[in-house]
């Protein structure tokens, strides 16, 4: 994912496989590449990781689809027969080789684009963050009150509600947080209660995000509750089977998604790469 480069790190946020004609992919090329190296389907088919079968079915795909015989073959013996590129099939394999360089260079230019334009950058980092918690928010921060120990950090949605997050006070000056930064939030989906009736309850935790379900996945003992916000979000929660039937909990209930202040992790997000 990471690609060093006049010694800068450089996220390859454009990717893209070149395809000849909608069907002559790398998988096609890189057959023809061992065939011509090999002389053998069966060596072939090894090299690229096909079955035998598999490799015939390309193979017959290929000179199906061009206007010229790609590929030759003697059927018979152990290992298929002799086999080898005709003159079309060299000249389609050199112009690949060429192409795929070309379109490599051409995503390089992309991608070194993108990273010079500071607007798309805030909204391209935040897709290619990779963590273990089920829920991912991202937000603005908009108010934080510091106590003796700890700070509680108000964050803003996208689609307008408020959270809440507890963090250490040493942690606001490590992640640089401040008021309008923007930051991820990561919540473990084991972390949600899902209530529905909130008004006949007393909660000590401070959040609570009116949603509705949208989906309900049960496994042999929980279920996995997906909750749309108002705003738009989506949380996911993880609760027992019994809880989930003992409430009623199915597609288009209104709910809501309550979860303590310092189940919120913090991530800061940064306007450059380091």
């Amino acid at each position: 994912m990471l690609k060093k480069t006049n010694n800068r790190v450089k996220t390859r946020w454009v990717e893209g496989e070149l395809r000849l004609a909608g069907a002559l992919d790398r998988r096609m090329i890189a057959l023809l590449n061992a065939i011509d190296q090999s002389g053998s389907i069966n060596q072939a088919a090894k090299q690229t990781g096909l079955s035998y079968k598999g490799a015939w079915q390309i193979i017959e795909r290929a000179n199906n689809l061009a206007p010229k015989v790609l590929i030759s073959t003697a059927t018979g013996g152990s290992k298929g027969g002799g086999t080898y590129l005709t003159s079309a099939g060299q000249a389609l394999l050199s112009l690949f080789v060429r192409l795929e360089k070309q379109h490599g260079q051409f995503l390089q230019k992309l991608n070194e684009s993108l990273a010079d334009d500071p607007e798309m950058m805030l909204l391209l980092k935040p897709l290619a963050i990779k963590t273990s918690a089920t829920n991912q928010l991202f937000g603005v921060i908009t108010e934080i009150n510091a106590g003796a120990v700890n700070a509680e950090v108000f964050v803003e949605l996208k689609g307008g509600e408020r959270l809440v997050a507890s963090q250490p006070l040493a942690m606001l000056d490590s992640l640089g947080l401040a008021v309008g930064g923007d930051v991820l939030l990561l919540i473990n989906a084991p972390e949600i209660s899902v209530v529905n009736d909130p008004e006949h309850y007393n909660f000590s935790a401070r959040n609570c995000m009116p949603g509705k379900i949208i989906r309900v996945q049960h496994d042999a003992v929980e279920s996995e509750i997906v909750i749309q916000l108002n705003g738009g979000d989506n949380l996911v929660a993880t609760i027992t089977q019994a809880s989930a039937e003992a409430l009623g909990l199915s597609p288009g209930i209104s709910v809501n998604a309550v979860f303590k202040s310092n189940a919120v992790i913090i991530g800061a997000l940064t306007q450059n790469d380091s």
